[in-house]
């Protein structure tokens, strides 16, 4: 057989094999793929979680087995020197010399750095491959190396700076550019990611050029010192180039490939190259004068090069949508089209709330009845539906910006009112007919989706709208839809809460024996664990309990990112005395704690190892705390106002309401975290409406508000009841949050709740005021029976030895674990030194004298 020669194997080289062996191509060719990399394909999507668990097994592509049952031979550690076109043979980097048939050159691209003065010093580094992780990671752990700068604020730099905070540096990143991610965002839009991104304690320096380099050698305080063109110096130990990218293309140039001005590859609809039987896809391939870099336009390639190669003319490619959405260091961020507004005589319907973080723009035709582009910044809920209908030229409503004002019924896209023809998952390219035709085909399940049309296997981000055109499809197909939470129980989370509560179940044991099989799994045992903890409040460190409890749960605190845990106990409605106080800051001083005063009005301690948490609580149980429940999925905090003991506008006591709420419903355990707000007039100091309870005072009595809150999904609350007493407001509360408990889903916030709730708001309301399912009492005495059986976790562990032992970091020793390093001390952006000035021979003027808070 005659050779198909593939060159390189990332993640678009891959796809493209997987493609040939779908078309059966490794039937008529001898495949031999060559990559420059010592390992088989892995996922650069997600390179950054590298650096949380160090294993490159958990992010391969290639199942080898695959390729060698395929008879398709991988040369790994070796790529290609040259090739010529019209004799079709190649050499390789080892000096290997083959003829091709069919030539795929799937090389691409490479990391731009900078032409700087110092930008080869040993800790100056590139982020694109595993071999360039572990370099960094080489450095990072010198002792010294205590602040590292990210040289690029696009997706790839801000991704590289969240590798350097998983890494605990002190963490700047510098864009030549006035804002960050130019390419996706608007100016307002990335003025809102830096302020996000700095808020998470990152300083941010936009419009900074980067003139030199300097090695301050190995006996100053820092490695590096960074020139900037305004004179202005930054100290570092380490330097990420993240500045862009560039197309990998020197051996298609050597060889007379046609490339464009700027570089690249040039090809045309099927992915050939200016020379017959030679293609190029991905990165390093240039299309329409446009090089892709998102690995979805890659993908298609692929398959339009398969798909040629296989005789099959009539695919094509003919471009890709750009549009993303992700999440960069915890912040959403979504960007359709064209969203700088540059199609002439656009519109542009802006949404912007500081208070809240959120910033969305859509752009439309002139006369507003086609989305043009999109802008999302702090919520990326509407990305979908906007999506869409971008996507499809779907008509917008009479009134556009109805996608993106809150508290506006919005016009959904639903799933079957989409074509078949719609894009649901644009890293596969998977459309809604070839769900539906996979439905037809048997597909019974998401799983059933993902395997065989690949659909939300990517990033993921289309996973929701997979899953809603899977059950729409079963619906139309009169196929019950089943909503099991696992393989081990065919009952949705609500059905097993009624189960519990009806059979009076009290452990996991029983509840698999009577109503499940298997041993239970990582999703069931803490869903049971949860319904338990709902139903009968009981010790949760119990042996029937403790091993069905997440890390947090088990060790009675929320685990950081380095390992440590934090404590946080409680103070109800923020009111705490000056003695409480003291107490707070020796524990801290006195255990080497990190503190840090919350938005829901409580301290935190953060820094702590397993060993020491019972002696800090010890000393905190004794002031008179008690565990805040910092660490579970119940109530958080009950944030409050001073209200009217205080401020003059207060018209009632919010602050006595807000003790007295906390203390009621404190360990009540649920689907998820829950949090309180009450405000002691309407200028709602104590943010009440973007909470999941939230209650505001008023001259004729208590207003409540329900389902809000400020997590992944931005919602403000609604009004739920008027002028209420408090002893109506609490039965409100006691039968709403039961409700929600009884009828909730695993893991779903009261807003997604109510969201998904048939009947919405107005069902709730007459379920909760109404007494329309006569639960009420039921309700009531259920929510009285968790509030009897509190107990202060913590206080109760406290007082059983055996108990304690699971806080020892080894069972046959008191010894502990100090390989934890803490930075004390952040750097700062400075002037420079006369001796500096001298050496540099120009004047370097202060930037700023800002420290960012710790790590």
């Amino acid at each position: 057989m005659k050779n198909l020669i593939v060159v390189g194997n990332g993640m678009v080289g891959h796809h493209f094999i997987e493609k040939a062996i779908e078309k059966r191509l490794h039937q008529t060719y001898q495949i031999h793929v060559f990559s420059a990399e010592s390992r088989p394909a892995y996922d650069r999507v997600y390179l950054s979680s590298y650096f949380e668990h160090k294993d490159a097994s958990q992010l391969n592509l290639v199942d080898l087995a695959h390729y060698e049952q395929a008879g398709i031979t991988l040369h790994l550690g070796e790529g290609l020197a040259s090739f010529d076109p019209q004799t079709k043979t190649l050499i390789t980097s080892k000096g290997n010399t083959l003829e091709f048939e069919k030539l795929v050159l799937a090389t691409g691209s490479y990391p731009f750095v900078p032409p700087v003065q110092g930008n080869d010093h040993a800790h100056c580094h590139v982020y694109r491959t595993i071999d360039d992780l572990d370099a960094i990671l080489a450095t990072a752990d010198n002792p010294r190396v205590q602040r590292g700068v990210v040289v690029g604020g696009g997706l790839l730099g801000l991704e590289a700076a969240k590798a350097l905070v998983t890494l605990g540096l002190t963490t700047y990143v510098v864009e030549f550019a006035p804002q960050l991610m130019g390419v996706q965002l608007d100016a307002a839009g990335g003025e809102l990611l830096k302020k996000k991104i700095e808020d998470l304690g990152v300083t941010v320096l936009t419009g900074k050029n980067t003139q030199r380099i300097i090695d301050n050698h190995d006996d100053d305080a820092s490695f590096l010192t960074m020139q900037f063109a305004d004179g202005t110096l930054l100290d570092t130990d380490l330097i990420l180039f993240s500045a862009g990218i560039r197309p990998e293309d020197t051996m298609a140039r050597d060889s007379g490939l046609k490339l464009g001005e700027r570089g690249g590859i040039v090809i045309d609809d099927t992915c050939q190259t200016s020379e017959p039987d030679i293609y190029a896809i991905g990165e390093c391939a240039l299309w329409d004068n446009k090089i892709y870099g998102l690995v979805a336009p890659g993908y298609t390639m692929a398959s339009v090069c398969a798909s040629q190669i296989a005789g099959e003319h009539d695919s094509l490619f003919d471009g890709a949508d750009m549009s993303t959405k992700l999440k960069l260091m915890g912040v959403d961020v979504g960007s359709i089209g064209d969203a700088h507004g540059k199609i002439k005589d656009c519109l542009s319907f802006v949404y912007q709330n500081p208070k809240t973080g959120v910033y969305k723009k859509l752009v439309t035709t002139p006369d507003s009845k086609r989305l043009l582009g999109a802008v999302l910044v702090g919520d990326t809920e509407d990305y979908s539906n906007l999506l869409q209908l971008f996507l499809n030229g779907i008509d917008l409503p009479l009134h556009p910006e109805s996608l993106i004002l809150p508290n506006v019924e919005k016009p959904v896209m639903g799933v079957e009112n989409l074509p078949d023809t719609a894009t649901l998952c644009s890293c596969y390219n998977v459309s809604k007919g070839q769900i539906c035709a996979a439905v037809d085909n048997g597909a019974m399940t998401y799983e059933d989706i993902k395997s065989c049309t690949k659909a939300s296997t990517g990033c993921g981000g289309c996973a929701q709208i997979v899953k809603d055109t899977l059950v729409s499809e079963l619906k139309k197909r009169g196929i019950e839809v089943k909503n099991h939470i696992c393989e081990h129980f065919a009952y949705s989370r609500q059905e097993l809460y009624h189960l519990v509560r009806v059979g009076n179940i009290r452990t996991f044991e029983e509840m698999i024996e009577r109503h499940g099989h298997g041993d239970g799994c990582e999703i069931c045992k803490p869903t049971i664990g949860s319904i338990l903890a709902s139903c009968w409040n009981d010790y949760i460190l119990d042996k029937p309990l403790v091993a069905l409890q997440d890390t947090n749960d088990a060790f009675l605190g929320n685990i950081q990112k380095d390992g440590t845990y934090s404590v946080v106990p409680r103070i109800a409605g923020g009111e705490i005395t000056a003695e409480k106080l003291i107490v707070l800051g020796e524990v801290a001083r006195d255990f080497g704690l990190y503190t840090k005063i919350t938005g829901g009005q409580r301290v935190d301690l953060f820094g702590a190892r397993i060993d020491q948490l019972p002696d800090i609580w010890e000393r905190l149980i004794n002031a008179g705390f008690e565990t805040g429940h910092a660490y579970g999925k119940s109530l958080r905090t009950v944030k409050s106002c001073v209200g009217s003991t205080w401020c003059r506008y207060g018209v009632d006591d919010s602050v006595g309401l807000a003790i007295k709420l906390e203390n009621r419903y404190k360990g009540l355990r649920s689907p998820h975290k829950i949090k309180f707000g009450v405000s002691g007039c309407t200028r709602e100091c104590a943010e009440a409406q973007g909470k999941d309870i939230g209650i505001i005072a008023t001259e004729n009595g208590w207003n409540l508000y329900v389902c809000g809150n400020g997590g992944m999904r931005p919602r403000h609350a609604e009004l739920f009841a008027s002028d209420l007493d408090t002893a109506t407001l609490v039965k409100y509360i006691d039968r709403f949050l039961m409700f929600y408990i009884k009828t909730g889903d695993r893991l779903q916030r009261t807003s997604v709740w109510r969201e998904k709730m048939e009947g919405g708001l107005e069902y709730i309301q007459q379920v909760v005021i109404n007494d329309s399912l006569g639960i009420a009492e039921e309700l009531e005495a259920q929510m009285q029976a968790d509030i009897d059986a509190y107990q202060c976790e913590w206080k109760t562990t406290l007082s059983d030895p055996e108990r304690l032992k699971r806080f020892k970091h080894f069972i046959n020793s008191d010894k502990v674990d100090d390989n934890v390093v803490f930075v004390e001390e952040r750097s700062q952006i400075r002037p420079a030194t006369a001796d500096e000035k001298s050496v540099i021979g120009q004047d370097a003027t202060e930037f700023s004298d800002q420290t960012a808070s710790p790590a």
